[in-house]
């Protein structure tokens, strides 16, 4: 009898330290959210999530969040690396009074594609990305926010050689008239040197203040913009304002009725190429400020503006 005792006791307290090296709950690589999804569900397939803040958190680093149908999944904040895509279905972010999806760890490289970011009018930021390696951004559209800081993406990093990529995407009608905010936001922080962003394939219109910024104050920026439309924005179409080295290349863009400039650069160490692009009935086509340098390889159509601000030096094909 003393034997058994002791055989039953060791093997329940194998069978608690077994326990305890079990999570209550893992996190999946893949998680799903509904319309009519649940938070207190795991998040698989046949038990969805109601929103993109409750499936995070059950979404392992690197995982990846897919909607199962139609519906808005709040807003969220992003620490770790992770993929949300809406793909084949209708998923959105309704953000009123606050900001959309913040992104905020360091080392982190995130993907947001196939969503709708509304700010219906009182949202703040649409994404706002303040520490990151990468922030991918794809067929997702952005719009209405227009209270506070007023800017459909923010990209303000505060480490050295962020990447921001926006491909086939469309950001209107956000900022405030008649300069408050913008389309889109480049501006790194203290320590952020070195931004490295691309738009592509994209479309920013109608938005209150520029179209496209680009702040180096803080921090130095290489942008390019390319194959995308820029139009009807009321505080310029390209702005970029140097502090520090700023390089910004158009490439196959249309900048179009923009209100003050189509393409500005300001600073000495601002310098903006343009190629093969439109630039027509802007207030102004091309112009610069405080020492900022423009460039042309000559294979534009700067016409029609107000004033077209040309010509402006020649850049040489190599």
């Amino acid at each position: 009898m003393h034997r058994i005792s002791l055989s039953v006791t060791f093997a329940a307290t194998l069978l608690v330290m077994a326990l305890q090296t079990v999570p209550a709950r893992a996190q999946a690589t893949r998680t799903w959210v509904s319309g009519v999804g649940d938070d207190a569900n795991p998040c698989s397939r046949t038990a969805p999530c109601k929103t993109f803040a409750g499936a995070i958190s059950k979404t392992a680093a690197n995982g990846e969040i897919n909607c199962l149908d139609p519906g808005g999944f709040g807003a969220v904040t992003i620490t770790k690396s992770i993929t949300i895509d809406c793909g084949a279905t209708f998923g959105s972010v309704l953000a009123a009074l606050t900001n959309g999806i913040n992104i905020n760890a360091a080392g982190i490289n995130v993907t947001l594609r196939n969503i709708e970011i509304q700010g219906v009018v009182t949202g703040l930021v649409g994404i706002n990305f303040i520490a990151g390696t990468s922030l991918r951004v794809e067929n997702v559209t952005i719009q209405n926010f227009n209270a506070g800081p007023a800017v459909g993406i923010l990209f303000a990093p505060n480490s050295a050689n962020a990447v921001l990529l926006v491909n086939n995407s469309y950001v209107t009608s956000n900022g405030l008239v008649p300069s408050t905010g913008a389309g889109i936001l480049v501006q790194p922080a203290a320590g952020g040197n070195n931004a490295l962003v691309t738009i592509a394939n994209s479309k920013i219109q109608r938005n209150g203040g520029a179209g496209v910024a680009a702040n180096s104050t803080s921090g130095s920026i290489s942008m390019i913009i390319r194959d995308s439309t820029i139009a009807s924005n009321v505080n310029g179409g390209i702005n970029s304002i140097a502090g520090n080295f700023l390089n910004v290349m158009v490439d196959r863009t249309t900048i179009d009725n923009n209100s003050q400039n189509g393409n500005l650069s300001s600073g000495a160490s601002s310098t903006v190429r343009v190629s093969n692009s439109v630039l027509t009935n802007n207030a102004t086509g091309v112009a610069s400020a405080g020492g900022g340098i423009l460039k042309s390889y000559k294979n534009n159509a700067i016409n029609g503006n107000g004033i077209d601000g040309t010509p402006i030096a020649q850049e040489l094909l190599n």
